[in-house]
């Protein structure tokens, strides 16, 4: 980190200084953190260092600067930041603590075929977005997010993104910012950020009122008593202790984790298990990466969750259909705790094919060196999506496609490549590539050093492009000339026929062809060749992801695929990032001058 410390306080400052001026002069640690982190990645495995050492100081010295000298310095320093930054993703999702809300209103361009909501009012609506910060958001994530956008901007109201951060043992502040990053990426605009670590004083205040209640009590059984019980339905012998005030108390400071928890007085013959007196708070030791040691009482996803979404005024909380049971625990607290309880609505986990979602799968395969990273495009994650060249505008429209059906759906790739064809088509670039290069020498070529070839078959607006010839000199697709027949007509497309020759060109070597030009006039029948001049290509290496679980359960080691291929020199002067076709190939995001990743045919 020595090395990058520099830079990387150079751009929190530049970060800073945007965010401040961008909203009323004040911006916040973790807002600069996630922008960080979203332009530079590599120092996300430093997330630590940049939150606790280098960011706090330089938000301090940009917060006690007026507005006008902020402006300033970000104008002399940094010229052109402004203008080039593209407005946030939302007002509020930048907006330091204590900021007013940003106004909620309907966007009535926003068209979707998603159901209406029962008992929603125009302006009332109150939707909520809760990942837990324990790894990069993927597809998954991003569906949960744009439905409850969807349904907040159809009628008026408010979407809050909180992160469900209550496992120390997992939470990241790297994985905060991907949250923030991906749904900046995606264009999900949220109206209120906050964390669930911000309300644990809160949560644990409903805790001790189940146990004054006798609605809770403290169990200190064995983890295997415990399951044992839930199995054979037999209730635990701390159900009838007394002092359960006491017990209580002594989770904060006297017993040790796994020594006790605070379990719900359920029905132990229930046939949901779920309600078999479920786990509402643990005792969990680990530092919190917010929150530091403050707590050592932690609610369970079940408990947080409940009051958390009454608390914060949630009218509609959409859950996916693998909490169908635990809904049940979810009314059942709050109807104990006697809070107001949202409307639930269930709706389908969503899922590529071949590509996990789950942490538990993905994260032993970059551990073991399997997959490079949570951008590797094999992996459904946004990171990957992104770097594969997906748009967000696609992914978005790919999910309201699927409507809110509660049949988990595990989607083919081919159906998000549909969407994203549509998307990026009018604006790709078409240009020359091959690979396996097999040499042609055309004899009798009379043009010029170049030709000029349409940016794009059917936008004439998007221009022409001048591509050299080598004097006649190229690579074809090594494929393609495996097929041509001698004496035969190809037509190299933008250049012209070449009537291939009778024998190899004896200077070229072996397997090389020859021919001779045969005129520009469109004919029936001739294949159409792409090439590169032999002079002027680009080597370029070429990453194709195919699905890493192609059965559902063994994985693939060569399911990343790197094809070697040969470009045109224009390729060059793409902008990074831009996505490309290469004719007869398929769509690719240029990564670096020598790099592209493949995104779909």
């Amino acid at each position: 980190m020595e090395n990058r410390g520099s830079a990387a306080g150079d751009e929190a400052r530049r970060q800073a200084l945007l965010n401040a001026v961008q909203h009323g002069g004040r911006t916040m640690t973790r807002v600069v953190l996630a922008r960080l982190l979203g332009s530079r990645p590599d120092l996300r495995p430093h997330a630590a260092e940049l939150a606790s050492s280098i960011i706090p100081p330089i938000v301090e010295e940009v917060n006690a600067m007026d507005p006008d000298r902020q402006r300033a310095e970000l104008e002399e320093r940094y010229p052109g930041a402004l203008a080039a930054a593209s407005p946030p993703a939302s007002a509020a999702s930048a907006r330091p603590a204590g900021g007013p809300p940003a106004a909620a209103s309907a966007d009535p361009s926003r068209g979707t075929a998603l159901p209406g909501l029962e008992g929603a009012e125009r302006g009332r609506v109150v939707t909520r977005f809760p990942p837990e910060p324990n790894g990069y958001p993927h597809i998954g994530h991003a569906k949960a997010a744009i439905i409850n956008e969807e349904y907040a901007r159809m009628y008026g109201g408010r979407m809050l993104l909180r992160m469900d951060d209550t496992n120390p043992e997992s939470e990241r502040l790297e994985y905060y910012a991907a949250i923030k990053v991906g749904l900046e990426w995606l264009g999900v605009e949220y109206d209120s950020i906050k964390n669930t670590s911000d309300d644990i004083e809160m949560i644990a205040g409903r805790g001790q009122q189940l146990v004054d209640s006798g609605d809770a009590y403290v169990c200190t059984c064995k983890r295997d008593r415990v399951a044992r019980n839930r199995r054979e339905m037999a209730e635990c012998k701390c159900r009838s202790r007394g002092g359960q005030a006491e017990l209580w108390e002594k989770m904060f400071a006297k017993f040790k984790p796994g020594e006790a928890a605070v379990r719900l007085r359920g029905d132990m013959s229930a046939a949901n298990t779920v309600m078999r007196d479920p786990v509402l708070f643990r005792i969990i030791e680990a530092r919190h990466p917010l929150v530091g040691t403050r707590y050592r009482v932690w609610p369970s996803y079940d408990m947080a969750v409940a009051v958390e979404d009454s608390a914060d005024g949630v009218t509609h909380a959409f859950r996916t259909k693998e909490y169908e049971l635990r809904n049940y625990l979810y009314a059942d607290i709050l109807g104990r705790l006697g809070m107001r309880a949202p409307r639930v609505i269930e709706f389908s986990r969503l899922e590529l094919a071949g590509m996990p979602v789950s942490k538990r799968i993905i994260r032993p395969l970059i551990e073991s060196g399997k997959v490079s990273w949570y951008d590797d495009p094999r992996l459904p994650t946004l990171e990957a999506l992104k770097r594969r060249g997906i748009s967000p505008g696609a992914v978005r429209r790919f999910v309201l496609s699927l409507g809110m059906t509660k049949a988990d759906t595990t989607a083919p790739f081919d159906a998000l490549e549909a969407f994203n064809r549509k998307a990026v088509d009018a604006s790709s670039i078409r240009l020359f590539m091959v690979s396996g290069p097999a040499k042609l020498d055309v004899t009798g070529w009379a043009g010029g050093p170049s030709v000029a070839v349409r940016n794009h078959p059917s936008d004439e607006s998007m221009g022409t492009r001048g591509v050299p010839t080598g004097g006649g000199s190229v690579y074809v697709q090594a494929s393609d000339a495996d097929g041509i027949r001698l004496g035969g007509v190809i037509r190299l497309m933008g250049l012209g026929n070449v009537r291939v020759g009778a024998a190899p060109a004896p200077a070229a070597g072996a397997g090389a062809l020859s021919g001779s030009y045969d005129g520009d006039d469109l004919r029936d029948g001739v294949p159409r060749v792409q090439w590169v001049a032999r002079d002027s290509a680009c080597e370029v290496r070429i990453l194709v992801p195919h699905p890493m679980f192609p059965d559902g359960e063994r994985f693939d080691e060569e399911s990343l695929e790197e094809v070697r291929a040969l470009a045109e020199p224009h390729y060059a002067d793409v902008e990074d990032g831009s996505l490309v076709q290469f004719v007869r190939f398929g769509y690719c995001r240029k990564e670096s001058r020598t790099t592209a990743v493949f995104a779909h045919r």
